[in-house]
C-alpha cells in the first residue's frame, strides 16, 4: 500500500491520482512513495489514564491528524500544530455545519491537530466520568448523547441524528438531538461517572433511567415507555418514563449525568417543585419547569 506525496492519503498501487485530494501519482514502478507520512485512517495509537477524569493520550506520527471539541485538549508536544476551524468546504456548509454542532450541544469551532514527527496531544472531559473509545469501520455508526463527543480522527464524520419518535424526543432526558459518528477510524467520547456496557441480542431489552444512556450502536431501537403505573411513577423516584433499548446491538450507559451532578452539588435547597424523592416533591416535579 502506498501513500500520497501531498496530503498523505492512503493510496491503491494501482491509482493514478489521489482519491483524496486529486494529486497525480507516480506510475514509474521505481518511484518511491512519502512512506513517512501517515494516512489519516492508518490505526492510531493511545491509551487511557486516570480513574475519576480520564485522559486519553493519542500518540501522533508524522502527518498524522486529529479534530476534537474545542476547549477539550489537555497537553500537546510542541511539534504537534493546531488549527481552529469550522468545517466544511464552502461558507454554507461551514455555517450549516456550525448550526447543527451547536444542536448537539458542541462548540461552533472545532480544533486539528496534526503532528510534523511523532507527536502526543491528550483529551480529557469537563466532568468527573469515563472516555470510551470506538475503532469503527468504513460506515460503521454509533449513536451517542448530546455533548459527548471528545476527539476522533479526520477520516470520521461527526454529525447530528434527530430522534424520530415524539416520545423518545419529548421524554428521553436527550431531547430530539443525538451525535451521530460514522467510521472509518477512532473516536473518542466522554460521559459521566461509571460505564456499563451491554450486548443485546435479537429483541433483548434494557430499560434505563432516561439520560443515563451513552451510546449505542445504530442496530439498537431506542425509545420511551411509562413506567406502568401512577403509584410507581409518583412514589418510585425515578420520574414517569424510563427509556428502553432493544438489541440487537451494543449499548453502553453511564451511573452519573451531568444535570443529576449539578442538583447534587447545588446549594442543597430543594428544587422549586420540592424533593423529587419525596411523594409531595415527585407530584411537584410534575408540574415545575425543570
Amino acid at each position: 500500500m502506498a501513500f500520497c506525496t501531498n496530503c498523505g492519503a492512503q493510496t491503491d498501487d494501482q491509482a493514478r491520482f489521489c482519491p483524496k485530494c486529486g494529486t497525480a501519482l507516480p506510475t514509474d514502478p521505481g518511484t518511491t512513495f512519502n512512506t513517512n507520512v501517515a494516512s489519516s485512517q492508518e490505526p492510531l495509537q493511545y491509551e487511557i489514564q486516570g480513574d475519576n477524569l480520564q485522559v486519553v493520550r493519542c500518540h501522533l506520527k508524522p502527518g498524522q491528524e486529529l479534530y476534537a471539541e474545542a476547549g477539550k485538549m489537555v497537553y500537546k508536544t510542541a511539534n504537534v500544530a493546531w488549527e481552529t476551524k469550522m468545517q466544511g468546504d464552502g461558507l454554507g456548509a461551514k455555517i450549516w455545519g456550525a448550526v447543527k454542532r451547536k444542536l448537539m450541544g458542541e462548540s461552533l469551532f472545532m480544533t486539528y491537530f496534526k503532528s510534523s514527527g511523532k507527536g502526543e496531544v491528550g483529551f480529557a472531559g469537563t466532568y468527573p466520568g469515563r472516555v470510551q473509545a470506538f475503532d469503527l469501520r468504513p460506515g460503521q455508526t454509533i449513536l451517542v448523547q448530546r455533548d459527548s463527543f471528545l476527539c476522533a480522527q479526520t477520516s470520521v464524520q461527526l454529525n447530528i441524528a434527530l430522534v424520530k419518535k415524539l416520545g423518545s424526543g419529548f421524554f428521553g432526558g436527550e431531547g430530539f438531538i443525538l451525535e451521530k459518528i460514522t467510521g472509518p477510524g477512532m473516536a473518542f467520547i466522554h460521559g459521566g461517572g461509571d460505564f456499563v456496557e451491554f450486548q443485546l441480542g435479537p429483541g433483548e431489552t434494557i430499560q434505563v433511567d432516561t439520560g443515563c444512556i451513552v451510546a449505542f450502536d445504530e442496530s439498537v431501537n431506542y425509545d420511551i415507555q411509562f413506567v406502568g403505573g401512577i403509584k410507581t411513577a409518583i412514589f418510585g423516584g425515578e420520574g414517569l418514563f424510563l427509556a428502553t433499548l432493544t438489541g440487537p446491538g451494543r449499548a453502553i450507559i453511564q451511573s452519573m449525568t451531568l444535570e443529576k451532578m449539578r442538583r447534587e452539588l447545588g446549594a442543597g435547597a430543594p428544587p422549586s417543585g420540592g424533593d423529587a424523592t419525596s411523594p409531595l416533591g415527585a407530584i411537584g416535579s410534575i408540574f415545575s419547569d425543570d
